[in-house]
């Protein structure tokens, strides 16, 4: 823009006053549409390089893992329209509604493994009465590998200080060794009081909000930190418009 400008001055000196003045009125003309189409690209997200349409969708970073039981791959944009997630159970069904504000990487891949059927016939592997029920491992089933499956890549997303799990809260689950709000395929509801004693590592996919019965059922089923008494099937999870 600087060098433009300088241009245009250039120009005008050296033409007589009438032609002069029209050339000065041009070139202001000219500047002040070249700064309306800087803003203009500004707001659009900077034109054709995003390829959109100045939505809200931008890139995933993921992470392959291998060897995790999965094979599932990322997405490719983060997706932040509401939807909600109903879980059918062996126990009964349950709702939950997807955190795409605060939580858009997680909720997007948690979306992105419900759609591609990734937890139907799965089922919930760990269950500690009053803190968590916990499944979408690929191993489930399987004893000697159970526990340690993922979805074939991980996404990070930041998570702040101040981040609770109240009852009803659905997070992601993670090694210790996981850097903070990484997320595979394997997800807990927190079933009671004793997910006020997470530290703040852990992304949140979202909220329970119909069915906290069924969750509690589960949960009734814990016998310590382990299996339930019996077993738990994930039946079907379903996208469907938030509620």
């Amino acid at each position: 823009m600087a060098e433009e400008n300088e241009q245009e001055k250039d120009a005008a000196v050296t033409e007589p006053r009438s032609r002069r003045a029209a050339l000065v009125f041009v070139g202001a003309l000219v500047a002040i549409l070249a700064v309306v189409g800087i803003v203009a690209l500004i707001a659009g997200g900077g034109g054709d390089d995003d390829g959109g349409d100045g939505g809200s969708s931008a890139e995933l970073v993921c992470e392959s893992v291998p060897n995790d039981g999965g094979t599932e791959e990322c997405p490719d944009e983060i997706v932040t329209e509401p939807a909600d997630v109903e879980v059918t159970t062996s126990e009964g069904d349950f709702t939950i509604s997807l955190d795409t504000e605060d939580w858009p990487a997680t909720s997007t891949s948690f979306r992105n493994l419900v759609e591609a059927g990734f937890y139907d016939d799965n089922g919930f592997h760990r269950v500690v009465p009053g803190f968590v029920i916990q499944g979408g491992d690929p191993f489930y089933g399987d004893d000697a590998k159970v526990g340690s499956g993922g979805a074939g890549y991980a996404v990070d997303e930041e998570v702040p200080g101040d981040t609770t799990y109240p009852a009803g809260t659905v997070a992601m689950a993670k090694t210790g060794t996981d850097p903070a709000g990484r997320s595979g395929s394997q997800f807990f509801v927190v079933s009671g009081d004793g997910g006020s004693q997470l530290t703040p590592d852990y992304a949140i996919a979202g909220t329970v909000t119909e069915g906290m019965e069924t969750v509690e059922r589960i949960d009734a089923l814990g016998q310590g930190d382990g299996p339930p008494s019996k077993p738990v099937t994930i039946e079907s999870m379903t996208l469907v418009p938030a509620s």
